[in-house]
């Protein structure tokens, strides 16, 4: 009723408006006021007949608003009785739909608590099998018992005869392969990233080897690798002499726990590593071992020699320059008529200037075998300074932020003890050796005096 009025309303003003707007634009060729009568009266009846023709049309779209909305409202009843009648078929369907998942459960029995192992074990053996090296040879085992165990827990499928059964061989099987040493081909990832495929070695579940090398399995992949690390020496040579093999038993290095120790093994640091943990100090200490070291292998081929030449002289009465004994005993031969106690002197003389020659870099042997173990010390010292530096900074939650300083402090202390013990050694059997000549030396020089004061 207020959409009429609204029409009508403006129906209305348009009709009076029109009628001014005509009436301004005529009223400059009004001659009188009749005429201008007149023209008002026509445009009148021509905007009564407009009104009509609107008010004939707004009617029309009233009925046909009419019939739309009577046509929803149909649509809305016939909705809504389908809506019913879905929501009791609904309600049905759950009871029934309960009453057959109770017979269900009645007519499995004890089978249901079977597909509930079937399925525990489906999903635990999937794991295993992943991680076992027999799937480098055989593979998809996983791939299906995860399907399974899926299928059977999201909907509630039971598992047909040929999949329990299957289950059931894949487990016997991965038995059997767990005692075979057996080869197979297959693409390996090399250490340089390349894929090439060789021969592999497969040793039950534990190990795989090619070409000398230790082998892994990646379980996310399904790839075979290099590991990038390889154990000690020994261990790559007992993987080759395995490959080798033409049935004979050999030794091999296996690692019962499925990589773990193996794992600790490659992580564990080979001796440039283990001395690079040392620092500058242990470079340091390195260094002055091997100039001790070189000092101690001069000396030890020179008193050798020299030891070589004493005896030489001690079995030949004419003297020689060339060894201490010989310039010792030239002394008699030069001084032939004079006393004893001269004589003696110059012995003492000459026996003095030859120690030196003896002796010489024992000291500096005896100085590094005692400030090796003092540098070592001072490694230690420095790596825990940075040991405690770093629990002020990170505290001691992270082991590994300490670790850097307490190898640095224990390597330093090793390579000191490394270098001092054979310095000091060595110290003791070239001095011994030195001393030796020296006593040589001594005891052929009271021979000649006691031989001079004979003849006196």
């Amino acid at each position: 009723m207020k959409s009429i009025v609204k029409v009508l309303t403006t129906g209305l003003f348009a009709s009076l408006v029109a009628t001014g707007a005509m009436a301004q634009s005529t009223s400059d060729k009004a001659l009188d006021l009749d005429q201008l009568l007149k023209q008002l009266e026509q445009g009148q009846i021509a905007q009564n007949k407009d009104n009509q023709r609107r008010e004939k049309e707004f009617a029309a779209k009233v009925a046909e608003q009419d019939q739309m909305l009577k046509d929803a409202t149909n649509k809305r009843n016939n909705e809504l009785q389908t809506s019913e009648s879905l929501e009791r078929q609904f309600q049905e369907n759950e009871f029934k739909l309960a009453d057959l998942n109770e017979a269900l459960t009645t007519r499995l029995g004890s089978l249901k608590e079977l597909f509930g192992v079937l399925q525990q074990v489906s999903g635990d053996t999937k794991g295993k099998f992943q991680n076992s090296v027999v799937s480098a040879q055989i593979p998809g085992r996983a791939e299906f018992l995860d399907g399974l165990a899926q299928s059977m827990g999201a909907s509630s499928k039971l598992a047909s005869i040929d999949e329990i059964e299957r289950v059931w061989f894949e487990i016997q099987r991965e038995m059997t392969e767990s005692g075979k040493v057996t080869k197979f081909t297959t693409d390996v990832v090399e250490a340089g990233g390349n894929k090439v495929n060789k021969e592999v070695v497969r040793v039950g579940a534990f190990a795989l080897v090619a070409d000398g090398k230790y082998l892994d399995l990646n379980p996310s992949t399904g790839t075979v690798a290099e590991l990038i690390r390889q154990p000690a020496a020994r261990y790559g040579e007992s993987a080759a002499n395995l490959q080798a093999s033409n049935g004979e038993l050999v030794e091999f290095g296996l690692d019962p726990t499925g990589g773990s120790i193996l794992g600790l093994l490659v992580q564990a640091p080979n001796f440039q590593e283990r001395i690079e943990q040392g620092g500058l100090v242990g470079y340091i200490i390195l260094a002055v071992g091997a100039v001790g070291l070189l000092l101690a292998l001069e000396r030890l081929i020179s008193l050798t020699l020299i030891k070589a030449k004493v005896d030489r002289q001690l079995k030949n009465q004419q003297p020689s320059k060339d060894n201490p004994l010989g310039r010792i005993l030239h002394v008699r031969e030069e001084f032939p008529n004079v006393d004893t106690e001269t004589l003696e002197l110059k012995l003492t003389e000459a026996i003095l200037g030859e120690v030196p020659k003896l002796g010489r870099n024992l000291t500096m042997i005896k100085i590094i075998s005692v400030v090796a173990p003092l540098m070592g010390l001072l490694g230690t010292v420095t790596g825990m300074i940075n040991t405690f530096q770093a629990i002020t900074l990170f505290g001691t939650g992270d082991p590994k932020l300490m670790a850097g300083g307490i190898s640095t402090a224990l390597m330093t202390t090793v390579l000191g003890l490394v270098v001092a013990i054979p310095m000091t050694l060595l110290y003791a059997m070239l001095n011994t050796r030195s001393k030796n000549i020296v006593f040589i030396l001594q005891e052929q020089a009271s021979g000649v005096i006691a031989e001079r004061a004979e003849r006196s």
